[in-house]
């Protein structure tokens, strides 16, 4: 993960009509190898900077929010260009609106941001080789276990905003 120093970094879709800048570093870095990421980003895996939606800022058109099914069954929210359609971010149903899952491939420096943690590894296909360092769970994971103190302060933070949330949708 960079340093705080090296943010803002912006990003975008393919066509450059989303623009957005994610003001401080995330949360917490999720590289996920579910077949679910699979199918729906047509690779591999996907990898996602959770942030605050708070510390993203629109620079041009805001993009598209579509609800798609998800494996929980709860679905997930992608935020897509009107016009390439490429997917920027996700929002799922046990955050909401509140934070966000930026694809990482959609920054203008994609290098910048590293895995934290690598998800779902019992589905990753065979021929991904994980790198040493971030830690591989076979499926999802303890957030108190893995996130760091001040992704933990941040979280509780948010909590009455997430708790709001719950109490005005379906989401459980």
């Amino acid at each position: 993960m960079p340093s705080q120093s090296e943010f803002p970094l912006e990003g975008g879709c393919g066509c450059g009509n989303v623009r957005y800048r994610i003001e401080t570093a995330p949360v917490f870095v999720h590289c996920c190898h579910c077949r679910w990421c699979q199918r729906e980003s047509g690779s591999a895996f996907v990898l996602n900077a959770i942030i605050e939606s708070d510390r993203v800022s629109h620079l041009r058109e805001e993009p598209e929010v579509i609800l798609t099914p998800s494996e929980s069954e709860a679905g997930q929210k992608i935020a897509r260009c009107r016009d390439c359609k490429v997917a920027v971010w996700s929002n799922y149903c046990n955050a909401g609106p509140v934070l966000r899952f930026i694809r990482v491939g959609t920054l203008d420096q994609p290098d910048r941001i590293t895995p934290d943690i690598h998800i779902y590894v019992a589905s990753k296909q065979p021929w991904v080789i994980l790198p040493q360092g971030p830690p591989a769970v076979e499926e999802f994971y303890k957030v108190d276990e893995f996130w760091p103190a001040h992704g933990l302060e941040r979280l509780e933070a948010l909590k009455p905003k997430i708790d709001a949330y719950h109490a005005a949708s379906k989401c459980s």
